[in-house]
């Protein structure tokens, strides 16, 4: 048996959405008792990430690590259609995963104890964002 879903979700802007709930609300719906649960977002400027999930300096290191390595406004890049933090979310989605798998057991998440789901908007306005969750 395979289920699928489309989750949305509002982002604030630049930094990290926990979506472990909504996800772990699907993944009980399915009615899958073992298996995967695969994770796609459908867009090129926002990423999915699991990381620790009690201590919010971790997150926010970590975008301070992203704006080091893909930095707004850049005079080098070429793409900015859409503003100066344009290209730096292209950048940063290709630094980091959109998709990823968390393996499903009694009907659950198995995810760590320390571990959530994240939606990573990497634009600095906020956006609506579609995940493709499909649990096999």
């Amino acid at each position: 048996m395979t289920y699928q879903t489309i989750l949305e979700f509002k982002t604030a802007g630049r930094g990290t959405t926990d979506i472990t709930d909504a996800v772990a609300d699907a993944v009980a719906a399915s009615g899958l008792r073992v298996g995967l649960a695969h994770l796609f977002v459908q867009h090129t400027s926002c990423s999915l990430t699991i990381t620790e999930n009690a201590d919010p300096d971790v997150r926010r290191d970590l975008e301070t690590i992203m704006a080091r390595l893909a930095p707004d406004g850049s005079p080098a890049y070429r793409h900015d259609a859409e503003g100066p933090d344009d290209m730096a979310a292209h950048a940063r989605s290709m630094l980091t995963a959109t998709s990823l798998s968390v393996p499903v057991g009694g009907g659950r998440l198995l995810l760590g104890t320390w571990q959530g789901i994240y939606l990573w908007e990497h634009r600095t306005a906020p956006h609506r964002r579609r995940v493709v969750l499909t649990v096999l």
